[in-house]
């Protein structure tokens, strides 16, 4: 099932969590299904969104809209001011690997942010 309104995670379930796949709201907390495979786990989401929202209803709770991966307003430009031995430093490496320092800052930040978000 794919008209589900609210986007959504799948992922696999170790065998400890018993196996299969789960599906996660991040906008509804709390919201999840799972199943045997990725189709069924989606297609029993589709149940527990509904569920989610008429027990929201029911007890007068707020109900979300679904949120959306909007990039408007994010050019994916700005200024970052660093210390002028920093600056140094992240040109010789960038000359060094025969890449842009921009280049060579956008690797670093995202290999550090993986790092991070893989912590979590």
């Amino acid at each position: 099932m794919t008209d589900l309104a609210y986007p959504f995670t799948v992922r696999p379930l170790s065998a400890d969590e018993g196996g299969g796949w789960l599906v996660t709201f991040p906008d509804l907390p709390g919201c999840m299904a799972d199943g045997a495979t990725p189709e069924e786990a989606i297609h029993e989401a589709a149940d527990a969104v509904r569920s989610w929202i008429e027990t929201a209803h029911v007890h007068g709770d707020p109900i979300p809209s679904p949120s959306h991966d909007d990039l408007t307003g994010y050019s994916g430009k700005w200024v970052l001011r660093t210390p002028r031995s920093l600056h140094k430093k992240l040109a010789e490496r960038a000359r060094q690997e025969g890449v842009s320092l921009n280049m060579l800052a956008v690797s670093l930040l995202a290999h550090g942010l993986g790092e991070r978000i893989g912590e979590h």
